[in-house]
């Protein structure tokens, strides 16, 4: 695991390796062990003129002493650097020592520059791993920057005219001079309707995230970006229960085992969930020695996991520790606003990076649960979705629909019954990506309007691409906007950025590309069957993990935000936003704010993760004017 960064000059005017060293500093804790900073363009053809450094820092991982970044091939016509791992490694490295090319290194990164050279563009087709990587040929003088199919790994660039230049983080591109910071509004409004920023976007207009599944090719000045891969829900597959249970143990068995391969200490988040159970049981099958875990609890017990996740550890004898988050942990913010470099406003961040802090103790790689829900259909959201539809047949006419949608109108208010039961009404009479946005997100239009009006959309990409899944049925078509747009704007985002500040790399056995794609081709009701979520996954881990695990209602990794802002974080919450930075400096307008503070500590609504949303926003406001 690493932090990757590098600026491309077309027209040949020379690119300072200061600037590279520069923007490695800001990337130290992403690799602590190692840095390199290569001018790759003075390496290119004589008759060639484009300017190039690479720059890497690195965590050893694999293949400890060696592996220095850049990485060059045998003749230095093609440079790499690489933050991630290639589980398949070795087998690609076989298959390329047979067609003739020669090795260095016992590194995962040296396979890169041999497969392009053998596959070209086309060559990250055949990876399996997680990872972001950026190539420079010096025949082609062309940089190629690269993303995995899930986007475990971020990778960011900004370009213009005939200079790009590309890091892991916000933090390392915004210490060039060259960088403009123009708010990007469409961002903001993203941000304010689901927490995060969504790729291509960043919360500067001059910086773009490149998506997952897609390739970037920046030549003579000009980038284009094509997609490598796409999730496929069709043809469905004909299997029993039995049998898809078996095959979806089978492939998480693999998954699980492509990600022991470690030169350095390893071990497991384990939340107490179905998820994080199931990789620890197999990592305990698969492992001789005592499997370390590590669990984060909270004094609220609605929110408190720890009692599920050391019966866990307590069946496969593992080496268990512990960590309670109380109110103060908030001390990490402004820490995280820092790493993400623009607003984010998932809460569960803070004991995220609290596990992360824990877990880099006694170990450099850690095994998570992620990707499971989005895989195996384990949100509410996706049996409610379900439902919903069920119910919109039944209200046939449209203006039956209008009358049912006025009368219920969307609440606010997250945890009372009839709150719920309005808000599933409300649902049930909207169409997919406005059902999507009801469960799933925070601000509505009509109160980003108020706080931000410079908003025009703001769920745009949303609805597009619930009109590419529109064929999809009720489960499939949620899975697919959660597996595309939900996991790497949040979730992955969240997991890279916390356990990256701790130098500790995260992987993701769920989100093995062999196991999601088997999963996407089973029929819905294997995935979601009555009001059962993740049906076959807990048919599949049957015997294997303990049955309350299997059998209690999923609680998620909450953070109790309803209880600290009218709890120990009323200062914060007041002095942030009743004495808002950013409604001084005309950002937001304040009115909206106010009245959103002051019912929520009456208690008259509970407006927790609305007004959490605007917490992280100011707070990422007064960090970027700094």
């Amino acid at each position: 695991m690493c932090g990757i960064a590098g600026i491309v000059e077309s027209s040949g005017k020379p690119v300072s390796t200061q600037s590279i060293e520069t923007m490695c500093r800001a990337l130290r804790h992403r690799g602590p062990d190692d840095e390199g900073v290569v001018d790759v363009g003075s390496k290119s053809t004589a008759d060639r003129k484009a300017s190039a450094v690479l720059g890497n820092r690195r965590l050893s991982v694999i293949d400890v002493d060696g592996g220095h970044q850049p990485i060059s091939n045998e003749d230095g016509t093609v440079w790499t650097v690489l933050n991630g791992e290639i589980y398949n490694y070795r087998e690609l490295r076989k298959r390329l020592e047979e067609a003739g090319h020669h090795f260095t290194t016992s590194s995962d990164t040296e396979v890169i520059v041999h497969a392009y050279e053998m596959y070209a563009d086309k060559f990250v087709e055949y990876l399996d791993g997680m990872f972001a990587i950026a190539i420079w040929d010096t025949r082609r003088q062309q940089l190629l920057l690269t993303r995995d199919r899930f986007g475990k790994k971020p990778l960011l660039y900004a370009q213009r005219d005939s200079w790009c230049a590309f890091a892991s983080e916000l933090q390392a591109l915004l210490v060039l001079p060259e960088i403009q910071r123009d708010i990007d509004p469409a961002a903001v409004g993203s941000y304010l309707s689901y927490m995060a920023v969504p790729a291509p976007q960043t919360i500067y207009r001059s910086i773009r995230k490149l998506p997952p599944a897609h390739l970037l090719i920046f030549k003579d000045g000009c980038a284009s970006l094509r997609r490598y891969w796409q999730l496929s829900f069709v043809p469905k597959q004909d299997l029993s229960d039995v049998e898809a249970a078996e095959r979806s143990v089978e492939l998480l068995r693999d998954a699980v085992r492509k990600r022991l391969v470690s030169d350095v200490p390893i071990g497991a988040f384990l939340s107490g969930g179905v998820d994080s159970s199931a990789v620890v049981a197999l990592m305990a099958e698969l492992s001789d020695q005592p499997v370390k875990t590590f669990s984060i609890g909270f004094d609220e017990e609605a929110y408190n996991e720890l009692p599920y996740a050391r019966r866990v550890a307590e069946e496969f004898g593992c080496d268990h520790h512990e960590f309670v988050v109380q109110p103060k942990a908030i001390e990490v913010l402004p820490k995280l606003v820092q790493h993400f470099g623009e607003p984010f406003a998932d809460s569960s961040a803070i004991p995220t990076s609290y596990v992360a802090a824990l877990t880099r103790e006694h170990v450099t790689v850690a095994l998570t649960g992620d990707g499971g829900d989005e895989a195996f259909g384990g949100y509410g959201r996706h049996r409610a979705n379900m439902v919903a539809e069920a119910v919109a047949t039944t209200l046939s006419s449209e203006s039956l629909r209008d009358r049912v949608k006025s009368l219920v109108r969307e609440s606010h208010d997250q945890l009372g019954t009839v709150a719920r039961i309005k808000r599933f009404m409300y649902a049930s009479t909207s169409v997919r990506s406005e059902r999507y946005r009801a469960w799933a997100g925070v601000l509505s239009d009509d109160l980003i309007a108020e706080v931000f009006p410079s908003v025009t959309e703001t769920d745009d990409a949303v609805r597009k691409m619930f009109e590419k899944y529109r064929t999809l049925d009720a489960i499939d078509a949620f899975l697919a906007i959660d597996t595309e747009f939900y996991l790497p704007t949040d979730l992955l985002a969240k997991m890279d950025i916390t356990s990256m500040m701790h130098s500790l790399e995260a992987r993701s056995p769920f989100l093995d590309h062999q196991l999601v794609e088997f999963v996407a081709a089973l029929p819905s009701n294997q995935k979601v069957r009555r009001l059962t979520t993740k049906f076959i996954l807990k048919r599949a881990m049957r015997g294997r993990v303990p049955s309350e695990v299997l059998l209690r209602r999923k609680r998620g990794f909450a953070v109790p935000i309803k209880q600290w802002l009218q709890g120990e974080l009323r200062d914060v919450l007041k002095d942030h936003l009743l004495s808002s930075h950013a409604v001084a400096d005309g950002f937001i307008r304040g009115g909206a704010i106010d009245r959103l503070v002051r019912e929520h500590l009456s208690g008259v609504r509970d407006w927790s993760h609305q007004l959490w949303t605007l917490l992280m926003l100011e707070m990422w406001w007064r960090t970027s004017r700094a």
